[in-house]
């Protein structure tokens, strides 16, 4: 089981467990798949048509357009109505998503095509269900159309859950994922604070030398076995067009799992990092780092091994689990300032300048170290942990 985070809203929490299936369960849901595959692509191509005519089709418009498609269907009414309902929804968010983060970037020929449609066989299989559509009997998950899934119950919901999400990872691994309103668990009070400043040599410098995180280089680590695989994936791999053979889907499973093996190792590092900071301070200020620019420098490798996103989105919902104050600052100019004093260099710092010295006050430090400091100033969290009283936060800075 694992515990993700409140992906859902702020007043929720997802907890994931592994599940077994019979050959007659994964049949099942491999048909309500196929149904919600094509309600999907049928959506696509809907609304490309509609994008090209200069309109929009919104979900009400495509919950219409379901019922007529289920009503001259035979084989889509015979599945449940739920999760076609549901991958409307999520088309819907996917398609909100994507208009928002690229916009106006990219030309009209390919804004029409987003998203994309799902094939047979590449398309992630996943199915959501609202509490109308399953129920939990003796331990047993039981699906809109009686598809019963035996869920690994490596341990007990902390409350009922209002939907659950049953999909098949890469490795062939079947996984439900509930959600449930999110519990607080709140850990005794300790009086400190802490600053985090993100970085890529040192994943996380803090004010706190004991709660640094140094680079774990999980990906690095496993660098050698996965270009193995992938070596074998491209001297196995057909033509196109062609199903891929025996030994190519035996080298693209082994890769799956290495890669899968990683993201494991990167989360649990997270994971129980935030957990030792959040036990030690009650209030933390957080860098609000977007790590995407980084995609398109030199340090793009170490950065994406690194997982900065995901270890800040650890301790974010660590945070709001066991009830400590974390505040995301501005990372603007957060290099440039001084923590002591508030002076502003003059010229960006260079990488290769790795201490930072003041020449109004003449304080002399750590260039991580002062950002992880500038970044309790911001908050509003100095004097760090005299008193445990909170200052006002100034602008540029907000409570996650």
């Amino acid at each position: 089981m694992s515990r993700t985070g409140l992906d859902e809203g702020p007043g929720a929490a997802r907890y994931t467990y592994r599940v077994r299936l019979s050959g007659r369960a994964e049949r099942a849901l491999l048909r309500e798949w196929d149904r919600c595959r094509w309600v999907w692509n049928q959506c696509v191509v809907e609304s490309r048509a509609a994008w090209r005519a200069g309109e929009r089709i919104g979900p009400a418009v495509l919950d219409r357009m379901l019922t007529g498609w289920r009503g001259s269907r035979g084989w889509l009414r015979a599945g449940a109505c739920v999760p076609q309902q549901q991958i409307i929804r999520d088309f819907g968010r996917s398609r909100a998503k994507a208009i928002k983060d690229i916009g106006e970037r990219l030309p009209m020929r390919r804004r029409a095509g987003m998203p994309n449609l799902k094939k047979r066989g590449v398309a992630d299989l996943t199915l959501n269900y609202t509490r109308r559509g399953f129920r939990l009997r003796d331990g047993l998950l039981v699906l809109a159309g009686g598809i019963g899934v035996r869920v690994v119950w490596s341990r007990g919901l902390p409350a009922v859950p209002s939907s659950v999400r049953v999909y098949r990872d890469s490795l062939g691994h079947w996984y439900c994922s509930f959600v449930v309103p999110a519990q607080v668990e709140p850990l005794p009070a300790t009086g400190r604070v802490i600053g985090v400043d993100w970085g890529v040599k040192e994943l996380a410098t803090t004010t706190s030398d004991a709660h640094d995180l140094p680079h774990p280089q999980h990906g690095k680590n496993a660098s050698a076995e996965l270009a193995r695989y992938q070596r074998q994936m491209a001297r196995r791999r057909t033509p196109k067009g062609t199903p891929g053979s025996k030994g190519y889907k035996r080298a693209a499973r082994r890769a799956a799992r290495q890669h899968r093996k990683v993201q494991r190792q990167r989360a649990d590092t997270a994971r129980k990092w935030a957990k030792r900071v959040m036990r030690d301070h009650d209030r933390v200020a957080v860098e609000d780092f977007r790590p995407r620019f980084l995609a398109r420098s030199t340090m793009a490798r170490k950065a994406a091994d690194g997982a900065i996103g995901a270890a800040k989105r650890e301790l974010i919902d660590m945070g709001r689990k066991h009830g400590r104050l974390v505040v995301l600052v501005d990372p603007r100019n957060t290099t440039t300032d001084c923590a002591s004093c508030g002076a502003r260099t003059k010229h960006a710092l260079p990488l290769s300048e790795r201490i930072y010295s003041c020449t109004r006050c003449g304080v002399s430090r750590p260039r991580d170290k002062n950002s992880a400091q500038v970044m309790l100033v911001r908050a509003g969290f100095v004097p760090a942990g005299a008193d445990g009283v909170r200052p006002g936060s100034p602008p540029g800075s907000r409570a996650a």
